[in-house]
């Protein structure tokens, strides 16, 4: 089953520093039936101007995932990092048994945009730790390139999940397939262009929550860039 859920249809937040799309209950939003899909807790599409960001806040037992898509995010924790992701980066941080943090955009200028998640950790009150990457892009139009993985490797973060995030660019009419083993589920979100998921159509902003389909087949319409979650 493929349920798909409009760009329109997420909440949005503009604080004239920060727009924000939450794809799941968040902050001030809250939604009694829309606060988790599998293991994701948080999908946000943040865009922070010039020298805004986050400042310092608390985190435990989650696992917290940046993709940066424009410009840079500054991270600094409780665990003495502070570290500049790019576009083309990713970051993660397991908050653990307790972790303090804050993302900056590392510019006073330009704007930023991330993709901010969290997941459910696979056990509480592990070591908090934090890891960044820089993904090879020129990979991007293979297919299905892992960035977010449980073990990790070269240009990927290790998560603590059974759980794969992919990113991928498509040309347009181009096609690639993907099998979910039984009893897992996908996560479908188009960062920029249009696409079709087993004949239902996704545009910019789109996402789609998959159950029980052994093979999606994602055929773009147009130039397409969009993220992919394997997940239990």
């Amino acid at each position: 089953m493929i349920r798909v859920y409009p760009a329109e249809s997420r909440h949005q937040v503009d604080r004239g520093w920060l727009k924000s799309r939450a794809s799941f209950s968040f902050g001030d939003y809250f939604d009694s039936n829309n606060t988790a899909f599998s293991v994701m807790r948080v999908m946000n599409d943040d865009i922070v101007q010039g020298g805004e960001g986050f400042g310092p806040h608390p985190h435990s037992d989650m696992e917290i995932v940046s993709v940066v898509l424009e410009g840079a995010i500054k991270h600094q924790d409780s665990l003495g990092h502070t570290v500049i992701t790019r576009a083309g980066g990713v970051q993660r941080m397991s908050a653990g048994r307790g972790v303090i943090h804050a993302e900056y955009n590392a510019s006073e200028t330009e704007p930023m945009r991330i993709l901010q998640l969290w997941f459910m950790t696979d056990e509480r009150g592990r070591e908090p730790s934090f890891e960044t990457c820089q993904y090879p892009e020129e990979k991007l139009s293979h297919g299905l390139l892992p960035v977010v993985t449980p073990v990790g490797g070269a240009g990927q973060t290790a998560i603590h999940q059974d759980l794969t995030l992919y990113l991928s660019r498509m040309r347009a009419a181009s096609e690639l397939h993907h099998k979910q083993a039984e009893g897992r589920s996908a996560y479908l979100f188009v960062i920029e262009g249009e696409l079709h998921a087993n004949g239902e159509t996704l545009r910019e902003g789109d996402a789609a929550r998959i159950t029980r389909t052994p093979e999606l087949a994602l055929a773009s319409i147009t130039d397409s860039f969009f993220m992919l979650i394997d997940l239990p």
